[in-house]
């Protein structure tokens, strides 16, 4: 993937007075009420661990050969008791301050481990500022969480339990402290790990239990595997727009020459127009600038949750200019039934997001990857894409994929705020000079 990586500060200074019309996701006082009224509601209830919550056979079509042991570490193998803690923990809400949350409540199995929320809720209705990704294949990311500040799904396990807007804990060892009261899990611990509970061993029950969670198995897969009758015509010619013309496999794929059929991802971070233009950009670097000096994973992960610092993406990590407003490649697997997409949950549909790069969206922005450009996509190619989308959905949610599938295409066909023919179709504009204020 070819990057613009430019340098100098003064790029930003543009953008806080740039308007919020250049950005996809830009919707003014509109979103600011609509994020209040997000704030009154409820938690809704805790997902029950039902049929679509068990372990994943690690050997589905689709699954390379040897992927999942490589994708398992030398200092948490999997063990049967293990998982069967980690799930009970993973639906568990007495980890929340307030026994209202769990794990599950952002991350539900009948909704392919998503919650189908924009942004997910927390204890006492606090919403925050990014979407929940699924944990399906999670154990195949390089990085976990959208700016990537967890390499492992250990460490990501331990950062909602004590974000004070999602799990509310005062501090991991408050939230073993209530486990390790309660019998049943006295002896699951000492039955696993050979001692009481304790922290890292909670977070290493959790995350086994998250690496079972397979989701291969769909037509494209047996497309691949030489069905040429698994998908249909237009998935097929949607397979080859995603590599072609349509630019998808600038990061979807792991070079720009070499397909991927696996993850189809480049895991790398990318900035693609979404949401940075209506952030003062200034004000928020500066504030972030002692932030992300202090190291302190906590403190990043509340400005990352809980304030518009969001928006800066990988560069609270980084602390790299050239990462302002990027987040991470996902995973497309299963993508049709894990929406709203992109970070902070702003698209509705698949036909949004294609508009979205179609008019190659958010050009006046200087940070913007240099390969977003207008896609000149015709509706028929479109929906050819959508369709090579949706033969992404694994057997599992083979009938919510049929339904969301049919909804989202009877949406597209009255509301589409992305799209733009002209601009798709007309020349890519000048991007600002990043050296002039």
């Amino acid at each position: 993937m070819r990057v613009a990586k430019q340098t100098r500060f003064c790029a930003a200074l543009m953008l806080a007075c740039l308007i919020a019309g250049g950005c996809a996701g830009s919707t003014g006082e509109a979103e600011l009420h609509g994020a209040t009224q997000r704030m009154t509601r409820k938690a809704p209830p805790i997902p029950k661990a039902g049929a679509l919550a068990q372990p994943k056979a690690p050997r589905q079509i689709g699954v390379p050969d040897g992927a999942v042991g490589a994708a398992i570490p030398p200092d948490n193998p999997q063990t049967p008791e293990k998982i069967a803690l980690g799930q009970k923990l993973f639906f568990d809400g007495r980890l929340s301050a307030d026994k209202s949350v769990a794990c599950s409540t952002c991350h539900d199995p009948a909704r392919a481990f998503t919650d189908a929320r924009p942004v997910s809720i927390g204890i006492h209705g606090h919403t925050g500022q990014r979407n929940a990704p699924t944990i399906l294949n999670a154990l195949f990311n390089k990085t976990q969480f959208w700016d990537g500040r967890a390499k492992t799904l250990e460490e990501q396990a331990a950062l909602p339990i004590v974000n004070s807007m999602e799990m509310g804990q005062p501090s991991l060892d408050a939230a073993v402290a209530r486990i390790a009261a309660i019998g049943e899990y006295q002896r699951a611990f000492r039955r696993v790990f050979g001692g009481p509970p304790n922290g890292p061993d909670l977070l290493r029950a959790i995350a086994s239990y998250e690496r079972t969670q397979l989701a291969f198995d769909s037509p494209f897969d047996r497309y691949i595997s030489g069905n040429k009758n698994a998908i249909d015509a237009s998935a097929t010619r949607g397979w080859i727009v995603f590599n072609t013309r349509g630019r998808c496999n600038k990061c979807h794929a792991l070079t720009e020459d070499k397909r991927d059929v696996t993850n189809f991802t480049d895991n790398d971070f990318h900035n693609i127009g979404i949401g940075i233009i209506r952030h003062n950009v200034v004000a928020l670097v500066r504030q972030a600038q002692q932030l992300v000096n202090s190291g302190d994973s906590a403190a990043i992960d509340n400005a990352a949750i809980q304030t518009e610092m969001s928006a800066l993406g990988r560069f609270l990590i980084s602390k790299k200019e050239s990462d302002i407003a990027s987040f991470k490649t996902p995973n497309l697997r299963n993508v049709l039934v894990t929406g709203p997409y992109f970070h902070d949950g702003s698209q509705e549909t698949l036909w949004d997001v294609v508009d979205h790069y179609n008019k190659g969206d958010g050009l006046h922005n200087p940070y913007l990857d240099e390969d977003i450009q207008p896609l000149a996509l015709k509706e028929s190619d479109i929906d050819d894409v959508v369709a090579f989308l949706a033969s992404l959905t694994s057997s599992t949610y083979k009938e919510p994929g049929i339904k969301e599938l049919a909804r989202q295409r009877a949406l597209s066909r009255t509301t589409r705020p992305q799209r733009d023919t002209a601009r798709a179709f007309g020349p890519k504009p000048l991007r600002p000079n990043p050296g002039s204020p």
